[in-house]
């Protein structure tokens, strides 16, 4: 590309604010294509291949909490061993004390 020497410089100022004007024209050239999308009417009408699970069902035994497990009050987690802190509702697994 060639250069031509003999060209008035701009000095920083002038090249600041032609570069504050263009994006302020970038800024508004993309939002005047922007279109009000509804999120929630966008995502009823989206398919994933392989989403339709309507005709499955889940087969899951579900155990009774057994005498010698907890549940942690900070994790949540069903755990074999005795609590490390507490008992009851408020009692802690070893991991979270």
């Amino acid at each position: 590309m060639a250069t031509d020497y003999d060209t008035p410089r701009k000095t920083d100022e002038e090249l600041h604010e032609e570069s504050l004007e263009e994006l302020k024209a970038q800024r508004v050239d993309a939002q005047s294509g922007r279109v009000d999308v509804d999120e929630a009417e966008a995502a009823e009408t989206l398919e994933l291949p392989g989403a339709d699970l309507s005709g499955e069902e889940l087969s899951v035994r579900v155990v009774p909490r057994q005498v010698d497990e907890f549940t942690c009050s900070r994790c949540f987690l069903v755990h074999h061993n005795p609590p490390a802190r507490g008992e009851g509702p408020k009692a802690v697994c070893k991991e979270c004390a």
